[in-house]
């Protein structure tokens, strides 16, 4: 994609991942953008996101595929095991890698972050406005050619648009994550009996984690949150004894940096990712405001750089006029809708499967996968 000038305006409400590849595309496509996003400062807590090569490809087309590989690390050898350490499978990333001739990488957070705004503000045009909440998202439409959604899983642009039916959904799970100061032998993911943890490279020195557990009486966090001592021996105490070096993990990480928050989703799954009546301008939603859904399978950055990167292609190969712009968010909607709500299908149906208690059934059945 090329960068062209005086296509439309378009407000981008959110500032994540989703948002900030949404803003480079469409200011490439030559639209006069500004991004919106209701917290004081973003995001920046740790966590490696997989970048799978398709998601590798379209960061390519927006121009952030070299700031990515620069701080990326490849994601080769890593197995599921049970608690005591035995191998079940391999996970398939040299297939994977073999297809696509070219690995999984593993990113930090605030490394791609930090790639993403580096992209915008070499615009030197694109504000990011922080501390700006949207709640009239009609009088927003009334001064732009386009409002994109990419304010999360509790959109207010999917809301006014599209109404409350499709709202998050807890999965009784809570998850945690973080990363340690050691690096670990091994990669991958143990499956225990309702619960797992994963270990994955992230950068030299450094391991990423995740683990899950059942809900234990009420939940009341939305959000990723700062743990809590009584919080973190509860999630010591479910792992305690399971395999190296999972304890060291846990011990080799600041507690105070590791995040604690409930699994949710988007249910139902919506029936469009954008409005275009012509009455008001188009609404087009992307990442989880779209389609949020469980991390099992380690797709949500990905489904929100593929959503970013398929939207600002459609707008950017569209004539000028309100009606070939919906066309173009029609042809977004096809391409994206039902292959994202495949993936967050997916996902959930590989959290049961993980998070069962019957694991007698689950391990047998996943020593049948191909090594």
């Amino acid at each position: 994609m090329t960068e062209r000038e005086g296509a439309g305006t378009a407000t981008v409400v959110g500032a994540g991942i989703a948002g900030l590849a949404t803003a480079i595309g469409l200011r490439r496509a030559g639209w006069t953008v500004t991004v919106l996003e209701r917290r004081t400062e973003l995001e920046r807590y740790g966590a490696a996101f997989g970048i799978h090569p398709t998601a590798q490809s379209a960061l390519d087309r927006l121009g952030v595929g070299g700031a990515l590989r620069a701080h990326a690390v490849p994601y080769r050898d890593a197995h599921i095991r049970t608690p005591d350490g035995r191998t079940l499978a391999r996970l398939p990333l040299e297939r994977i890698e073999r297809k696509a001739s070219r690995p999984e990488l593993l990113i930090s957070r605030p490394y791609l972050l930090d790639a993403l705004l580096a992209a915008l503000d070499a615009f030197g045009d694109v504000p990011v406005k922080l501390g700006e909440t949207v709640t009239d998202v009609a009088a927003l439409a009334a001064t732009q050619d386009l409002v994109v959604g990419a304010d999360g899983i509790r959109s207010a642009v999917r809301t006014a648009r599209f109404g409350a039916r499709s709202g998050p959904r807890p999965v009784s799970t809570v998850a945690w994550i973080g990363i340690a100061d050691f690096e670990s032998p091994v990669h991958g993911e143990t499956w225990g009996c309702g619960r797992f943890f994963g270990l994955t490279p992230v950068e030299p020195g450094r391991t990423n984690w995740y683990a899950t557990v059942p809900v234990r009486g009420a939940e009341g966090s939305t959000g990723p949150t700062a743990s809590s001592a009584a919080a973190e021996e509860e999630l010591r105490a479910a792992f305690a004894g399971w395999h190296d070096p999972i304890p060291r993990i846990l011990d080799a990480t600041d507690p105070a940096t590791w995040i604690r928050y409930e699994m949710r989703h988007l249910h139902p799954a919506l029936p469009s990712f954008v409005s275009a009546d012509g009455r008001v301008a188009p609404v087009a939603l992307v990442g989880d405001a779209a389609h949020a859904m469980t991390p099992n399978l380690g797709q949500g950055a990905c489904t929100a750089i593929l959503d970013a990167d398929a939207l600002t292609r459609a707008v950017a190969a569209a004539p000028p006029g309100p009606a070939a712009l919906a066309a173009a968010l029609r042809a977004y909607d096809r391409e994206r809708r039902r292959s994202a709500q495949r993936t967050a299908f997916a996902s959930r149906t590989l959290h049961r499967f993980m998070s069962t208690e019957r694991t007698w059934l689950r391990d047998a059945a996943v020593r049948l996968l191909p090594g």
